[in-house]
């Protein structure tokens, strides 16, 4: 529904080709549909400014994809190539900064009763997304990561923006403060449990699904949420991180080491503890719009369906 809002000139063709491959590969369109469920609580129609509010969303999400991919170095998107590695880093740069404008292009055609909010509410998150992606990568200089610490990366790189988007279904369909801040809270914590499923599905989902390469992390050496976890657990963090920073020269190496963290991971029970942190984060979600005053089960529906791949 956003693609028939989203329109890139055809020239030139270097900057906007690869933004029309990098919506072209899909996604899940978590942002959008959570921005239209909200939305949808309040209205029998999807109206054209929440459909523009939607895929402004989505655009900044796939911007930061495309910058992400040359950060982390990865190869992957979606199961096909990423931009910089389709192209050049150079192109995968320009192009994603022109996603970004984009993005705020379709967020300036929200109603203007709720514009000033809506674009305070955007510029504040798209902050807050790279206030996370710099924590991560400052991260990859650390042994260990508290838990903490890492709750608060997740909260700002991932769980942010899903907020954004059910707060931003809220303000436009003009809803009270109080609600829009309750659907704020339930994308939040929905985000968060999201991010933690992502870490496990990470080296435990199936790659054809998943869209990239299972053991990314571990082999890049990321502090995901169960390397964290299994550094808390651990008798001996150090014959942990021997293992997970052990350097690999060949793909049965990398095999290997990813079979390795995953069997450290087992002895600890990290996969049945990012389970049950799914499931609180889940619960804290749907506890934040218990009082909404409204039928509130398409609410459940969309969690319920985010979260269950990891089931």
């Amino acid at each position: 529904m956003i693609e028939d809002v989203i329109k890139f000139p055809a020239e030139p063709a270097g900057l906007y080709d690869p933004l029309r491959y990098m919506m072209d590969i899909g996604g899940k369109r978590i942002r959008p549909t959570l921005c239209l469920t909200v939305h949808g609580l309040y209205c029998k129609e999807p109206s054209r400014e929440v459909l523009e509010a939607a895929a402004g969303i989505e655009l900044f999400h796939t911007f930061s994809l495309i910058h992400d991919d040359i950060m982390d170095r990865s190869p992957l998107r979606r199961g096909v190539p990423t931009v910089w590695t389709k192209w050049d880093e150079t192109t995968a740069i320009l192009s994603g900064d022109q996603m970004l404008i984009e993005a705020y292009m379709h967020i300036a055609k929200v109603p203007a009763a709720c514009l000033e909010k809506a674009l305070d509410l955007f510029s504040k998150t798209a902050s807050e997304v790279c206030e996370g992606q710099q924590y991560d990568m400052d991260f990859e200089s650390l042994d260990s990561v508290p838990m903490a610490g890492y709750e608060k990366m997740i909260g700002l790189k991932t769980a942010v923006l899903i907020a954004c988007a059910a707060k931003m279904g809220a303000l436009v369909a003009g809803a009270p403060e109080a609600e829009c801040e309750a659907l704020y809270r339930y994308g939040y914590e929905l985000g968060m449990a999201f991010q933690v499923a992502d870490d496990l599905l990470d080296a435990y989902g199936d790659e054809k699904v998943f869209g990239k390469p299972i053991g990314g992390d571990i082999l890049n050496e990321k502090k995901s949420w169960l390397t964290v976890r299994a550094l808390e657990k651990s008798d001996d963090p150090e014959a942990f991180l021997a293992v997970f920073k052990r350097k690999c020269a060949s793909a049965e190496e990398e095999k290997d080491k990813i079979a390795r963290v995953k069997a450290r991971y087992d002895g600890l029970g990290v996969p049945e503890d990012a389970r049950a942190e799914i499931g609180r984060f889940s619960r804290n979600a749907l506890k934040a719009v218990e009082g909404l005053g409204r039928d509130t089960s398409p609410l459940k529906e969309f969690a319920d369906k985010l979260i269950g791949r990891v089931r």
